[in-house]
């Protein structure tokens, strides 16, 4: 059984930083792509960062040169720093990672974390 699980969340002034963390565990072969999601009080979840296999970077244009992706795949792990946070960047933060397991090595499945909490504010 695959799972991710989120960490990091928290209460943040405005101005301040957060660093989220996302831990794949289970019977993994790899992990592509993976990503950062959010969801905000009365809003749809909106895509935040995507980092693939490869390294490469994507974010949405709010949090460019705020937000940074990165993975350690030893860990099996993907994180979100959060800098110049806002007001408008509370929300619950999903991470989503596509995942082969080594049951299935050929298919590739979406997994999704619980969501952790992020709060800016004053």
């Amino acid at each position: 059984q695959v799972q991710l699980v989120e960490s990091g969340g928290g209460l943040v002034q405005p101005g301040g930083s957060l660093r989220l963390s996302c831990a794949a565990s289970g019977s993994i072969f790899s992990i592509d792509a993976m990503h950062w999601y959010r969801q905000a009080p009365g809003k749809e979840r909106e895509w935040v960062a995507t980092i693939t296999s490869g390294a490469s970077t994507g974010y949405e244009d709010s949090v460019k040169g705020r937000f940074t992706i990165s993975r350690d795949n030893a860990k099996n792990t993907v994180y979100l720093q959060m800098n110049s946070l806002r007001p408008e960047d509370t929300a619950v933060y999903y991470c989503n990672a596509y995942i082969r397991a080594k049951i299935s090595p050929f298919q590739s499945v979406t997994y999704w974390g619980q969501g952790t909490q992020v709060t800016v504010s004053s």
